[in-house]
């Protein structure tokens, strides 16, 4: 998700990383609002836990048949499951690189891409959302 109305995001060298987004962007990445849609039919409540992960990772993947709501939802699930890292995982911010995408960082400074993991599991299930916090949660 590009997100140029905050401009472009450049590093001067010998900085360690650009800023962490403000709260009200952070709320904006939080919307997720055609997976929302996909658990609200399917009774699934998205708390920001890690629960709500373990949750989706039980859907019914009945979006995979439409080219058109897929790429949508994958991006909203990796939104999601940066939602629930930055949330729950101590030091974890999120941060738009240079181009604009959101990404988050932990608190040891590796950084996550979890749009692209969103988008895998929305096209292929696998890695499971549930699996991957798991894994981020780790280091």
């Amino acid at each position: 998700m590009h997100l140029p109305f905050l401009g472009p995001r450049r590093v001067k060298s010998g900085d360690a990383a650009p800023p962490a987004v403000p709260e009200a962007v952070a709320a904006l990445l939080a919307e997720c609002e055609l997976l929302r849609a996909q658990a609200d039919l399917a009774g699934i409540r998205l708390d920001g836990t890690p629960a709500s992960l373990e949750a989706l990772d039980q859907l019914v993947p009945r979006w995979r048949d439409d080219p058109e709501t897929l790429p949508a939802l994958g991006h909203d699930a990796g939104l999601y499951l940066g939602t629930v890292v930055v949330r729950t995982v101590p030091g974890a911010a999120w941060q738009l690189t240079p181009d604009g995408e959101p990404v988050v960082r932990l608190a040891s400074g590796r950084t996550v891409e979890v749009v692209p993991a969103g988008q895998e599991w929305a096209a292929n299930g696998a890695p499971e959302l549930s699996q991957l916090y798991a894994e981020i949660a780790e280091t």
